[in-house]
């Protein structure tokens, strides 16, 4: 569950439940929308947490466009299908990113480290290792 009090939005999901937004509209049920062929990437990040790594990853995708938002969010504009593509070449711990990641999954989406393995909790160290949010 991700709640958003300035929006007034509430996600949840999970990758066996789907994943869903609550909104003064309703409810509605997320999925998420690859880049299609000659659309401009949409990338989701965050301009303060910006290190060389995430500009030379940024620099490997071609022509894209950054949206700055905060934290669990990024996340949700990928299950909602607002964004494509979340790099997180920066720490976080795993409190930061576990809610967020199973709405996204719930929605279609996947979360991986530059090695693309999934990225996994309830570990001996807190911090989570770099990784890839995406929509397909």
């Amino acid at each position: 569950l991700v709640y958003v009090p300035v929006t007034g939005q509430t996600y949840w999901g999970g990758g066996a439940y789907g994943s869903q937004r609550q909104d003064a509209q309703g409810v509605q049920t997320l999925h998420t929308r690859p880049a299609q062929p000659g659309e401009r990437l949409q990338v989701v990040g965050s301009r303060s947490h910006s290190n060389q790594q995430t500009q030379a990853y940024l620099a490997t995708l071609g022509e894209y466009e950054l949206i700055s938002v905060g934290s669990s969010l990024k996340f949700c504009l990928l299950a909602e299908g607002r964004a494509h593509l979340y790099p997180r070449l920066a720490p976080t711990c795993e409190w930061d990113t576990a809610a967020a990641q199973a709405i996204l999954e719930g929605a279609g989406g996947r979360v991986e480290t530059l090695e693309g393995t999934p990225l996994r909790y309830s570990k001996a160290e807190i911090l989570n290792p770099s990784f890839v949010a995406r929509s397909w």
